[in-house]
């Protein structure tokens, strides 16, 4: 659907009919209120008002919000999937104007015991206004220089309090073994004991150095996180220093400021959801990893973080995978985007994940399970790069990992 039209997808319970609770919805988030007004016109309604295009009843019960109008103790809220169209005209092409129609009041109406945004279909006029990904997937591979395999990435560890000197030793010492990729944590923006314009510098004359000699130059995507002109000061040097990425947490600096952030740097745009839990881990409320990959896209990331199979958080592997699913079906706009794996990421990890997500278009972040290797960082990334290679190339990992290899070596250390 365009035709003038956004629309989304709802997971709603209601102790209501669902047909007035959609209802309901698409007024509040509209041209209604909660009473009729003297200029809410017939004509007006047409033009402006959102429209439930279709109810699709389900059986999963769930949990109900506080404060839902309840209909007597005892009896669960009925539960739909509820596609609700908005007109284009009422917002603009603005992606802050888009957010506020479809993920707005909607969450506070004691009518929805449970309202959840699954997807959204980003219009034509909005798409037109942003660039979206610039580098995507295939211009990250020609930036790190990985033409076809998987791309092998890890995070600094600790996630904060490592001084200059020693941040300095591990990226060295990182690029040597050539990663593809590092980055630093979510948690490590700005802080006064490695001040980022610091860090930066640091950083890219270290790689620069190893790249002079090996022909690799090693991603690294700069934390920015942070207000919006310190953020693009950082990418100008970022820029100057010969780098080639930046990082910045959505949830923290938000789709608008992501995107501004896209129209000034032409650098690679990592996009971390540190904070999406809050959106996500309850069935009952918030946004879904589909819209959320959405909205980042139309911001312009080149990178996504999805989470990881058996990884250390709350999300299963069918929604690691539909995530996954979701960034490569979408071409709405830009570049096709990279999923980032990430979280209790090994070399034990490597063959569970490619039998769920048979694709190399992946970039898979390893800290601990680089950091950790009983040999050392070097000896980690080479444990990784062995054990993607070997899936990729239709083995077990441990039927060829010769003994005492570094490979062996990680699979023992962190194998089930």
């Amino acid at each position: 659907m365009d035709d003038g039209r956004i629309l989304a997808t709802y997971r709603v319970a209601s102790y209501l009919p669902l047909d007035h609770a959609a209802a309901v919805l698409a007024g509040e988030q509209s041209s209604g209120t909660f009473t009729k007004v003297a200029l809410e016109s017939d004509d007006l309604m047409r033009v402006h008002g959102a429209r439930v295009e279709s109810i699709e009843k389900n059986e999963t019960p769930i949990d109900p919000l506080p404060g839902a109008v309840s209909a007597g103790a005892g009896a669960p809220p009925s539960v739909a999937t509820v596609a609700v169209s908005f007109p284009v005209v009422n917002l603009g092409p603005s992606i802050a104007a888009l957010l506020a129609t479809v993920a707005g009041n909607l969450y506070e109406l004691r009518e929805l015991a449970a309202v959840k945004l699954l997807d959204v279909e980003i219009p034509d006029a909005l798409a037109a206004r942003y660039t979206g990904p610039l580098h995507g997937v295939g211009g990250t591979r020609r930036l790190i220089g990985n033409p076809s395999q998987t791309m092998i990435g890890t995070i600094v560890k600790p996630s904060i309090g490592l001084t200059l000197d020693q941040l300095e030793a591990l990226v060295r010492e990182l690029a040597e073994a050539q990663i593809d990729f590092i980055k630093d944590d979510e948690l490590n923006s700005d802080p006064p004991h490695a001040p980022l314009t610091d860090r930066i510098r640091v950083v890219m004359r270290t790689i620069r150095d190893v790249a002079d000699r090996t022909g690799k130059q090693t991603m690294y995507a700069f934390n920015v996180t942070g207000d919006m002109d310190d953020m693009k000061r950082a990418a100008d040097l970022i820029a100057v220093e010969g780098g080639t990425c930046v990082m910045a947490a959505i949830p923290s600096v938000g789709f608008s400021a992501f995107a501004e952030l896209r129209r000034h740097t032409d650098l690679a745009l990592h996009g971390h959801r540190a904070g999406f839990g809050a959106f996500d881990r309850s069935p009952s409320l918030g946004i879904g990893f589909r819209a959320f990959q959405r909205l980042a896209r139309v911001a312009g990331a080149d990178h996504l973080h999805v989470g990881g199979i058996n990884s250390k958080f709350w999300e299963p592997n069918d929604a690691i995978v539909d995530g996954v699913r979701a960034i490569q079906e979408d071409r709405s706009v830009g570049a096709p985007m990279l999923p980032v794996l990430s979280s209790a990421q090994t070399a034990a990890t490597a063959a569970s994940t490619y039998e769920l997500l048979p694709t190399p278009d992946l970039l898979v972040l390893a800290g601990g399970g680089i950091h950790a290797h009983p040999g050392g960082v070097a000896a980690g990334v080479q444990s990784m790069r062995e054990a993607w290679h070997a899936v990729a190339s239709g083995h077990d990992p441990r039927m060829i990992a010769t003994p005492g290899s570094a490979l062996d070596v990680a699979l023992d250390a962190f194998g089930s």
